[in-house]
């Protein structure tokens, strides 16, 4: 009975050092959540007013709640007196267990991050990047998926893409088509400028400004080459590019005007009828 009544007194004491820490622990973990909740709603309508990348948000959202809970339950912990520092260290120890184990991945989440905050391209964009050139379908926290121009799916991680030079032809609204006419030396270039400005004001895609280019860009082996450059709507670019050339193929048909191929004179030398 003795026994007893000294258990029943260390546990009294027990509960009136630890009852008073036990309930402003409680207190603390309740208020905390609710401030962590404020919080994260806090920063998701400051996310959606900025135009953040929706697939970014949950994420960021869900990463800023994550490391506020261990925070707070670290906090509660020590407030109780549980010995906190092994405990930080063991976290410690696994994030940086999981890191190297998931060293390709963190860097390819860090490159979705990258391109997710500074947007250099967006879905729908034509990019050329990591030896690929394709329509962007989706831009993942881990990888971007792009759709080439024969209808292939091309998945590129997005730490390499990221890190890496890349064209966004889509970024601007206007591009130039550059083309490359040949017309053999016999022929009059003055003509040839004419048949071509005739070609190019047809096409009402082309615009009048910038001017249309027409100059000699080089006195070849066999052509005397014309370096054609105008202006248009990037989404314009292909069909003028391959439009253009047709018709210069017809118009300099009609005029007379050649477009002369690599030619070479071969001598032939017999041996015997030199010899006699």
């Amino acid at each position: 009975m003795e026994k007893a009544n000294v258990y029943l007194d260390k546990l009294a004491g027990l509960g009136v050092e630890y009852a008073p820490k036990l309930v402003l622990a409680i207190v603390t973990l309740i208020v905390g959540l609710f401030v962590i909740k404020a919080v994260v709603r806090f920063l998701g309508r400051g996310m959606e007013r900025r135009s953040v990348e929706p697939t970014l948000r949950p994420f960021l959202s869900g990463l800023t709640s994550a490391l506020l809970k261990i925070a707070l339950l670290v906090s509660v912990a020590g407030m109780v007196g549980i010995q906190t520092t092994s405990f930080i260290a063991v976290l410690g120890a696994a994030g940086l267990a999981v890191g190297l184990a998931l060293q390709g991945s963190m860097s390819n989440f860090a490159g979705g991050v990258l391109l997710l905050i500074f947007k250099p391209f967006k879905v729908g964009d034509v990019v050329e990047a990591q030896g690929f050139l394709g329509s962007v379908s989706e831009i993942g926290i881990l990888n971007t998926v792009m759709k080439t121009g024969d209808n292939r799916t091309i998945i590129i991680p997005n730490g390499p893409l990221a890190g890496g030079a890349m064209v966004n032809f889509s970024a601007e609204p206007t591009r130039r088509v550059d083309f490359v006419f040949g017309i053999g030396y016999q022929d009059d270039i003055q003509k040839a400028r004419e048949t071509l400005n005739a070609e190019i004001v047809k096409d009402k895609r082309i615009f009048n400004d910038p001017a249309p280019m027409i100059v000699v860009g080089e006195l070849a082996d066999s052509s005397v080459n014309l370096t054609v450059r105008v202006w248009c709507k990037s989404e314009d670019y292909w069909g003028i590019f391959f439009d253009l050339q047709e018709h210069v193929k017809n118009a300099f048909d009609s005029n007379g005007i050649s477009i002369p191929f690599p030619q070479r004179d071969v001598h032939l030398f017999n041996p015997s009828v030199s010899g006699s």
